[in-house]
């Protein structure tokens, strides 16, 4: 899988840099910020940008008006956000623009190689991977937790994993269900929570957390 790497940090840059192939991964351009990202992006049409969420000059909001050019302009390109905290804003921005071939992860996840070539993974292969301590916060507003009285327990947890990006068959293996089980589980949260029950399940992704998004309190 072809990888360009964003990041200010020359120590992150280039230890990813050698990190990511000897993992199986192509990277294919490794820049500090993000102009040279659009460069690279253009020249070498990676399968996955992976972005430091805060990048020069400013270290404001380059990072996602780099992320969501990525999005409009090159569709194929899968963009993985890397933040050094939870930025609900601009996690939801991102995902809100396009939820196919999106990620927002924790830098501090970087530290394991499993949990971030699983996110590389999911994001190149077209799905939605979401922070879970982003979804744990949004479920933690006061009014989230009004709305989503009328679900049990376990529907609950489908509904944390679902948020995250999982498939069905992900968040069966995770809880030990069968896939049939959590495809029922699905089906009640949507119906509880008024969401649209579409078979695409990054678009349930985006369902369920626009939903979380918008039930301030």
């Amino acid at each position: 899988m072809r990888v360009v790497i964003a990041d200010d940090s020359a120590l992150i840059r280039d230890g990813l840099a050698q990190l990511l192939p000897a993992r199986g991964y192509d990277v294919v351009g490794a820049v500090a910020d993000a102009a040279a990202l659009l460069d690279a992006v253009d020249l070498t049409r990676p399968q996955v940008a992976l972005i430091d969420i805060r990048m020069p000059p400013t270290f404001t909001n380059e990072r996602i008006e780099a992320a969501t050019a990525i999005q409009r302009s090159y569709p194929d390109v899968g963009v993985l956000v890397l933040s050094q905290h939870v930025e609900a804003e601009y996690a939801l921005a991102l995902i809100n623009g396009r939820p196919a071939r999106s990620g927002y992860l924790l830098k501090d996840c970087i530290t394991n190689i499993a949990t971030l070539t699983d996110a590389i993974d999911r994001v190149g292969r077209g799905e939605t991977m979401i922070e879970p301590q982003l979804v744990d916060l949004l479920l933690q507003r006061p009014r989230t937790r009004s709305r989503l009285a009328d679900l049990t327990d376990r529907e609950r947890e489908v509904l944390s994993l679902l948020a995250e990006g999982l498939t069905d068959r992900g968040i069966a293996e995770r809880l030990w269900l069968t896939p049939k089980t959590v495809e029922t589980h699905v089906r009640h949260i949507l119906l509880k929570l008024s969401l649209p029950a579409d078979a695409g399940y990054n678009r349930r992704v985006l369902a369920v957390l626009t939903y979380l998004r918008q039930d301030r309190s």
